[in-house]
C-alpha cells in the first residue's frame, strides 16, 4: 500500500458522516470514519475516481480535485500540503536526498552571538546539523553523541536523558514523528530516512503506534516545559526559522518571557556555560559542533 492510500485512509477515518453533513446509511459500519463512497460524494468527484486515487493509480490529478478531497477531509494547511506531495511528486524538492548538508559560516556565527539564547539547528530527517554552547547548556551535548545519533527523532525516543528533559513528552513525541512524516513526503526514496524510521519503529512501541497514526503537523512554534536537571522546571517559547536558501535547514531557538522565573534561571544557566568555558563571552570554536549530514 503506498504513502497515499494510507495517509487518505487514516484522514477518513477520523470523520463520520455527521462531521461533513451527511446522513448515515448501510446499517452498521464494518470500519470507522467515512466510507469512500461518501467521501467522493462530499469532494464532488465519482467513486471510481476516488478509489483509483487512494489506490495510487490517480494519474495526473488536477490541484482543484486535491483541494476538493482536502475540503471533504477537513485537512489543516500542513495535511494539505502533504496530499499535494504525495499526490504529485513532481512538485516534491528536486534537492537529492543524499545531498550532505552543511551549515553556512554566517549562520553558524549567528548561532554564536546568541550568547544567551539556545538554538541549534536541525535539518533533514531531523538531523541536528549545529548548535550553540547556551544550547548545550539546556538540551545536553550534542557533541558528545556519534554522528549518527545527532537527529532529534532519535534522542526524544531512544535517548532516556531527553525523554526526562521534556515535562510534556508524550507531546514532543507527537510533534517530532508529524514533522518527520512531513519530510517523509518530500522524500519518500531517501534510504537514511528510511534506515532512521525502521531503528524507531523497531526499538520504540511509541514510536510505531504514532507513525501508524499518519499525523502531519510543520509546528514553527510553541510553549515547552523542560526539567532541566540543574536550574529545574524552565518554561520556554520555541520558534522555528526556515532558512530561505536551504529550506531543509531550521533554526530552532528557545527564550523565556522576560522578566519571569524561568527567564531568571537562563541568566543563571548562561553565567554558570560562560564560567566553565574560562569567562570569555565567545562560543566554543565550530569544529565539534557543526556537523555534515548525509549519510546515516
Amino acid at each position: 500500500m503506498t504513502e497515499l492510500s494510507e495517509f487518505l485512509r487514516s484522514r477518513r477515518a477520523r470523520l463520520r458522516p455527521e462531521d461533513v453533513g451527511l446522513t448515515p446509511f448501510g446499517g452498521r459500519r464494518r470500519v470507522p470514519g467515512l466510507r469512500r463512497e461518501e467521501l467522493a460524494q462530499v469532494a464532488g468527484v465519482s467513486v471510481a475516481y476516488y478509489t483509483r486515487l487512494e489506490q495510487g493509480r490517480g494519474q495526473n490529478v488536477s490541484t482543484s480535485v486535491l483541494d476538493a478531497i482536502a475540503d471533504a477531509l477537513r485537512l489543516d494547511t500542513a495535511e494539505r500540503h502533504h496530499l499535494h506531495k504525495l499526490a504529485r511528486p513532481e512538485n516534491r524538492p528536486r534537492r537529492p536526498a543524499d545531498r550532505p548538508q552543511r551549515v553556512r559560516p554566517a549562520v553558524r556565527h549567528l548561532l554564536d552571538s546568541m550568547e544567551n539564547v539556545p538554538a541549534h539547528v536541525l535539518g533533514r530527517r531531523l538531523d541536528i546539523l549545529a548548535w550553540n554552547r547556551m544550547n548545550t547548556a539546556l538540551l545536553g551535548d550534542f557533541g558528545a553523541l556519534p554522528p549518527q545519533r545527532r537527529n532529534m527523532a532519535w534522542m526524544v525516543f531512544l535517548d532516556p536523558a531527553t525523554r526526562e528533559l521534556y515535562a510534556d513528552w508524550d507531546g514532543k513525541a507527537a510533534d517530532i514523528v508529524a514533522l518527520l512524516r512531513s519530510h517523509a513526503g518530500c522524500y519518500p526514496d531517501d534510504p537514511a530516512l528510511a534506515s532512521l524510521i525502521g531503528e524507531l519503529s523497531m526499538k520504540s512501541p511509541e514510536f510505531r503506534k504514532l507513525w501508524a497514526a499518519h499525523d502531519v503537523r510543520d509546528k514553527c512554534f510553541g510553549i515547552k516545559e523542560l526539567r532541566h536537571p540543574v536550574v529545574g522546571p524552565l518554561t520556554l517559547a520555541c520558534e522555528t526559522l526556515v532558512l530561505p536558501v536551504d529550506q531543509d535547514q531550521r533554526v530552532v531557538t528557545y527564550h523565556a518571557e522576560p522578566g519571569s522565573a524561568s527567564a531568571e534561571s537562563l541568566r543563571l544557566l548562561a553565567s554558570w556555560t560562560l564560567e566553565a568555558a574560562g569567562g570569555g563571552g565567545t562560543a566554543a570554536p565550530a569544529e565539534g559542533r557543526d556537523a555534515v549530514a548525509g549519510e546515516r
